[in-house]
């Protein structure tokens, strides 16, 4: 059931968030908009919610879960520390894109962590979800509310794709701003480590609080460590067909792309093809979609999972995907891309 709260009078808002929020109090599921994807949200502090989270969408157990929250005071009952780089991170980018990761305190079960020590924490920039956790108690676990490994949700009715008739609520706040999962950085380390990139990126982390490595394992094939973070062991955002990535000189990518669209249409089938708004007209053989435009990267991070998904809609055989290297979002646009795609990259 969705439940459509954007720009509605405060009255009719405020009676929604209230009946979500008691949902969540009663150990039930709710999806909700926040400035990076949509989340499935129950109550953190519960192990019992926290199951039915991986119940609906079929997540791994061992991959954990993050807690969010609405006011900094919040993070001192989840939380055993908070390094001095904690605050001044939390000052610079909270409410928004930055999930920290701290050791977690007695009172965060196990089934909310994946069975670690540890507690992912952030504080979402959307006026819905701020509401939202205040009304349910203060602590929402939330992964996004997707289907486990599919493309993750930009809209309500992306939700309502996955996992209708499966959760309690529904909450439609419209598309989201920024269409990529928040940056996570590990604080427990000696140095802090990014362990997954987002629109907060690690130089912006820098000039905040000094040293910050990126894990090296963002972009290359996932290993079988066990998880720290959500999304650093298992294949995500995948679309029903095979999606490559060619890699290379612009000309030269186009080239290949239509090599290989041409022979997918000799044997009869549809490829599609992704593009940017400079490139969508170079392509044959193929359903082109334009992810936006390389002058606006974050235009790209916006369209990437509705394009996957409606990919799946138009029953392609295969993906081929230009490759895009930004300033700012480019780190996260690709480790989101090479997941999708299983790590399948053609260079020319």
């Amino acid at each position: 059931m969705i439940t459509v709260l954007e720009d509605m009078r405060d009255s009719v808002r405020d009676e929604g968030i209230h009946r979500a929020g008691e949902i969540l109090k009663k150990g039930g599921l709710v999806a909700f908009p926040t400035e990076t994807v949509y989340g499935l949200g129950a109550d953190a502090l519960d192990a019992g919610a926290s199951a039915k989270i991986y119940q609906a969408k079929g997540r791994p157990s061992d991959n954990p879960l993050i807690v969010h929250i609405a006011d900094w005071e919040a993070i001192e009952k989840i939380t055993k520390e908070r390094p001095w780089q904690a605050r001044r991170l939390s000052e610079a980018f909270w409410p928004g894109p930055l999930t920290m990761i701290l050791k977690k305190s007695d009172a965060v079960p196990y089934a909310t962590t994946g069975g670690l020590d540890t507690v992912a924490v952030r504080m979402p920039d959307n006026p819905i979800a701020l509401a939202l956790i205040r009304a349910g108690g203060g602590y929402i676990a939330a992964p996004s509310a997707n289907t486990s490994g599919r493309p993750s949700p930009t809209t309500a009715q992306h939700v309502a794709e996955d996992l209708d008739g499966e959760i309690d609520m529904i909450i439609d706040g419209g598309p989201v701003s920024i269409g990529l999962e928040s940056t996570i950085v590990d604080l427990t380390e000696e140095t802090p480590t990014i362990l997954r990139p987002g629109f907060i990126s690690q130089e912006m982390l820098q000039e905040v609080i000094g040293s910050v490595e990126m894990d090296r394992g963002l972009i290359a094939a996932d290993s079988s460590v066990r998880p720290k973070a959500p999304g650093m062991k298992y294949r995500h955002y995948a679309p029903r067909a095979p999606l490559f990535i060619v890699e290379g000189e612009r000309q030269k990518v186009q080239e290949k792309i239509n090599t290989l669209t041409s022979a997918e249409h000799e044997k009869g089938r549809t490829p599609g093809v992704i593009a940017t708004d400079e490139t969508s007209g170079s392509y044959t053989h193929a359903l082109v979609e334009s992810i936006g435009s390389r002058a606006d990267e974050r235009s790209i991070a916006q369209h990437l999972y509705a394009i996957l998904r409606e990919f799946d809609r138009l029953e392609v055989s295969v993906i081929y995907s230009e490759s895009f290297e930004t300033p700012q979002m480019g780190p996260a646009i690709m480790n989101r891309l090479m997941k999708a795609a299983g790590h399948q990259v053609i260079h020319v």
